[in-house]
């Protein structure tokens, strides 16, 4: 779990990086009606991670058990290709956009919860539980932290992506 949660450090400390410097406009444009802004990628991504922490919570509160063995194998990284398009579910699609600031401070805090979940309860705990990925399946909560990882690194792409399009040529 240690490399997992060093992973979510590096993409999270990436992407803000990024995201921070942008002028509340550019957060916010679109490169194209059909595609999302940066401001609704940090959106999806607290919504995802808020998610997670409340599904793992609830993991968590049940009786321990282990995914089966090959599920223990599934390479989570599948999660950060961006050849791979995954249509987000109905309630992770960011309708509601707060401002700059707020929409940072919102991923900020989910991953702190997160961060705080793994720490009172360890590799051992989230070793024995399930988590249902609606895409991915069955998989175990250090599975479930490699996927959070993975997950931002993708919309980490995806917002370097959108700011090219958008013709920022900022240091993202």
């Amino acid at each position: 779990m240690k490399r997992a949660l060093k992973r979510l450090d590096s993409v999270h400390e990436k992407l803000l990086q990024t995201v921070t410097p942008l002028d509340p406009e550019l957060f916010s444009r679109r490169p194209s009606d059909t595609e999302w802004s940066v401001a609704e990628i940090v959106q999806h991504l607290s919504l995802v991670e808020e998610r997670v922490v409340m599904e793992l919570e609830k993991a968590i509160a049940r009786e321990p058990q282990r995914v089966g063995l090959v599920r223990r194998f599934l390479p989570t990284s599948i999660v950060s290709f961006r050849l791979l398009r995954v249509k987000a579910p109905k309630g992770m699609n960011p309708i509601t956009v707060p401002e700059k600031e707020l929409a940072i401070q919102n991923l900020d805090r989910a991953r702190r919860d997160l961060k705080a979940l793994c720490d009172t309860h360890g590799v051992d705990r989230f070793r024995n539980l399930i988590f249902k990925h609606p895409f991915l399946g069955d998989i175990d909560g250090v599975a479930t932290i490699s996927f959070v990882g993975y997950h931002e690194r993708r919309h980490y792409k995806q917002i370097r992506e959108v700011l090219k399009k958008v013709g920022y040529g900022g240091n993202g």
